[in-house]
């Protein structure tokens, strides 16, 4: 049993897949408070549902791509089966987990979009670092930036952190509180390796 917020059928806003008809799982509950979070309402409220519930709340939707996501969704040890069982199914599978979380049990044919926390998040002592090391090609990484110190901050990690082969990067500003098209201009100054993400959904 998993502890579930909502189940719903929209487009996914976000990763590289951004533009795509996605069902998405929201789980409830998350162990981190980021100054930019825009899902508190998962943080409590949720029912308790089995995988053959959810299995069957997501087949209605005839969609195949499925985002399990939070709150924080790998919090819930039964998390981890469900995944295996909608991989089983055939499902186009992605995970979003903020990064304090070790990764190591998400299932290969499952990709994880691992959002590493920057300064101005609040969270950045909350990052499981060993995570970096635990990606696989197709996984992706993110960063929520809130401002040029942050991406400042993050264009230096990426120096000095290398990501696994087939890891692409996205830099996401924070909404309503980084202009993108600031963003959009530090990223071409530097040439950056990395891709601006927009919340498409917003």
């Amino acid at each position: 049993m998993v502890v579930v917020n909502e189940i719903f059928y929209s487009i996914q806003g976000e990763t590289t897949r951004a533009g795509l008809p996605c069902v998405f799982v929201r789980l409830t509950g998350c162990d981190l408070r980021c100054v930019y979070c825009d899902s508190e309402y998962a943080f409590h409220d949720g029912v308790r549902m089995n995988a053959d519930e959810i299995e069957r709340a997501v087949a209605l939707h005839g969609c195949r791509f499925v985002t399990i996501t939070g709150g924080e969704p790998l919090l819930q040890e039964e998390v981890f089966p469900l995944m295996r069982r909608l991989a089983d199914a055939g499902y186009d599978l992605q995970v979003e987990t903020s990064g304090a979380v070790d990764v190591t049990p998400v299932d290969p044919r499952v990709r994880v979009i691992l959002d590493i926390k920057t300064p101005a998040s609040g969270m950045l002592d909350r990052m499981d670092w060993k995570n970096i090391g635990r990606l696989r090609p197709g996984d992706e990484v993110k960063f929520v930036l809130m401002g040029r110190d942050d991406y400042d901050w993050a264009v230096n990690l990426l120096r000095e952190v290398r990501l696994p082969d087939g890891v692409p990067t996205l830099m996401s500003p924070a909404h309503g509180r980084l202009d993108p098209r600031d963003l959009a201009e530090w990223m071409k100054t530097d040439a950056l390796p990395a891709r601006l993400q927009l919340q498409v959904h917003k």
